[in-house]
């Protein structure tokens, strides 16, 4: 199953939870107004021995009931709006809650910067942006979680026991694990999860505080009613939060065998993953605080069995990846763990990562640009990409990547991306950035501009996606303000590159889903059929950007991306969609446009639009640089995690002049 099948199954089970909380809301509604008819409902006397619930009943206390079902859809609802706004600042919102540090990317702790690093190379192998990384310092046990609407305002935290007690390979193969759930479409259904239980866990605890407030109270009389009602609501709550927790459980389940699957294909090492796992059965993996909202997000529940478990027992999980595992073996690894000297290993593993830095940076190359492979490590890259990922991070220069993971320069890395080698345009825009941003900014923008004069075209987007977490916690003026500066540094020399356009653009999308994480979905519902116009569109600017001096060699690239998008008579087709680009106006507006339609697209749809995409710029065998920028911010605009890192080790050259694999 690829991504955009994962993304379709996603929605899917998101409808499917909506309808069974729908029903399980339903039976709280008929229970209560049960209960109410009972306590509260008018009737005349009947004879012993006849029925009292009767139409006449009904019809008599139809107020009554209105009413009660009005107040305990209201409670249920705006439980669940209060829980879920709660949580709109995405996934850091939930890691803060339970106790959660925020881990600078310039940390100098070498368990941290491991942490740091795994991260950052899975992010960019998986084409997503890089996530916030916390860690539960109170939380000796090894366990982790990813939160958030979106990946645009994802968190992944680690428990300190896990930094302390897991190697770099069971460490990458528990972050792997997260991000399966970012790439599987898990965490918006989770954040779905919290405001739903919430809600009818709303109507127990109101229950409760008028239960506590009637044994306080000195003056009892007359309260019988109250306390009836309170002890309802109570009652009722906690019948419906044991549903709800077992529509969670069904819901959770198998979502932790497809999150072990794909990081067992992401690292391409299943003793990690399972190495991991094994720790948490010989030791606990529960974590101390109140978890009962995120059980269902945690990597393991820290028990190997329990009713209502939020997550397969440990031990199958096991041997779903070993399967010749035994559970007596537990007490091995439980030896081994409490001989293991762990301050040693973090001081050679941190010895290590010094070492490697010093070595000769070694630049990505060497892998054929495969369109089919490509589409199938969409959302489920391989070994092969988060070593691509490994080399581009370690290709960056030091100045750049310490200030791309700090605070306090991190913005500057965006400026100083943009600046332009003509020094009549690069004057005017470091003035811009003065009297934007200050002095102080502009400076820092000279100094980095010193420190590495020109960077290499293919680790220009790596580095930006570095940055962009540092812009989660600017202020939203500052943020509105950075904005504008970035579209007059784009505008400054009259031109819009596709590295700009893609600097933009990915800016923007950015802000726009931090301001709203619940718009930023994998796939909407429009078919691609009533919107092929944008699409063709698409093809066609990118096909101009990898033949820019060739008109010839861009129509026959588009007519690929036709053919593969199944468009008939693609040559002709070609010739309309070039011309009537060209007359349109700004490439970069004809592209905003168009990509604002196509947003909403089904995801199968996506998938064959990238498919399409993938075909026009492998056409004839070379791929630019351009091409690749431009492919990334189209990506990032359309919610798909292209997996830049194999695009980067393709050997794309600035120029076009040499070929993959050169």
């Amino acid at each position: 199953m690829n991504f955009f099948e994962h993304q379709d199954r996603a929605q899917r089970r998101t409808r499917w939870l909506l309808v069974l909380f729908g029903l399980a809301v339903l039976a709280i509604v008929l229970v209560m107004n049960a209960i109410v008819l009972v306590l509260f409902g008018q009737a005349e006397p009947v004879a012993q021995g006849e029925p009292w619930l009767t139409r006449d009943f009904l019809a008599r206390n139809i107020g009554v009931m209105v009413w009660t079902s009005v107040l305990t859809l209201g409670l249920i609802g705006l439980g669940s709006l209060y829980r879920t706004l709660g949580l709109r600042d995405g996934g850091g919102a939930v890691a803060r809650e339970l106790g959660g540090t925020r881990v600078d990317g310039d940390t100098g702790d070498p368990l941290r910067r491991r942490l740091v690093n795994v991260v950052e190379e899975i992010a960019i192998a998986s084409g997503v942006p890089v996530p916030e990384v916390y860690v539960l310092e109170q939380e000796s046990g090894i366990n982790a979680f990813a939160a958030g609407y979106s990946p645009d305002d994802a968190a992944i935290a680690v428990t300190r026991g896990a930094l302390e007690q897991l190697d770099r390979d069971e460490l990458q193969g528990v972050v792997a694990h997260e991000f399966g759930h970012i790439l599987n479409g898990d965490m918006r259904l989770n954040i779905r999860l919290m405001g739903m239980l919430f809600g009818i866990l709303v109507m127990a605890l109101i229950g409760q505080r008028v239960l506590l407030a009637m044994r306080l109270s000195r003056n009892n009389r007359n309260a019988g009613g109250i306390v009836a009602a309170g002890l309802a609501l109570m009652v009722v709550g906690y019948i419906g939060l044991f549903f709800g927790r077992w529509i969670r459980a069904s819901v959770s389940r198998q979502r932790e065998y497809l999150a072990d699957a794909s990081a067992v294909q992401f690292t391409r090492q299943p003793e990690g993953i399972a190495g991991a796992l094994k720790k948490i059965g010989a030791g606990q993996g529960a974590l101390r605080a109140d978890t009962e909202e995120v059980g269902h997000m945690l990597f393991a529940s820290g028990a190997l069995g329990q009713m209502f478990a939020t997550h397969p027992p440990l031990v199958r999980r096991i041997q779903a990846i070993e399967p010749g595992f035994r559970e007596d073996e537990l007490e091995t690894v439980r030896q081994r763990m409490q001989e293991d000297a762990q301050a040693r290993r973090a001081e050679k593993e941190a010895q290590a990562e010094v070492e490697a830095r010093e070595q000769p940076s070694q630049g990505p190359g060497g892998l054929m640009l495969d369109p089919s492979r490509l589409m199938e490590q969409i959302g489920d890259p391989g070994l092969a990409q988060i070593l691509g990922a490994g080399l581009l991070v370690a290709a960056m220069p030091g100045p750049l990547e310490r200030a791309a993971h700090s605070d306090a320069w991190g913005v500057e890395v965006l400026l100083y991306l943009l600046i332009s080698p003509e020094q009549d345009v690069r004057d005017a825009q470091l003035l811009r950035v003065a009297a934007v941003r200050g002095g102080e900014s502009e400076s820092r923008v000279r100094t980095l501009l010193n420190a590495v004069p020109e960077l290499q075209a293919d680790l220009r987007i790596p580095l930006l996606e570095m940055s962009f977490p540092v812009l989660r916690h600017r202020p939203r003026e500052e943020r509105e303000a950075l904005q504008g500066l970035i579209s007059e540094l784009i505008q400054a020399d009259g031109r819009v590159s596709p590295f700009e356009y893609a600097t933009g653009l990915l800016l923007r999308r950015q802000l726009r889903d931090l301001e709203q994480p619940e718009r930023a979905r994998p796939g909407g519902r429009a078919p691609l059929a009533r919107n092929a116009g944008s699409a063709q569109e698409v093809l066609a600017i990118l096909a101009r950007h990898g033949h820019p001096d060739d008109a010839a060699a861009a129509r026959a690239a588009l007519a690929a991306g036709l053919t593969a998008l199944g468009v008939e008579n693609a040559e002709t087709s070609a010739d309309q969609t070039l011309a009537r680009v060209g007359e349109e106006g700004a490439w970069n507006q004809v592209l905003d446009r168009a990509l604002e339609t196509l947003d909403h697209l089904r995801p199968a749809d996506k998938q064959a639009l990238t498919a399409a995409m993938l075909a026009t710029i492998t056409h004839g065998g070379q791929t630019v640089i351009a091409e690749v920028e431009l492919l990334r911010a189209i990506a990032g605009a359309l919610h798909v995690p292209l997996p830049l890192a194999e695009l980067a080790a393709a050997g794309v050259t600035a120029d076009g002049t040499g070929a993959p694999g050169a």
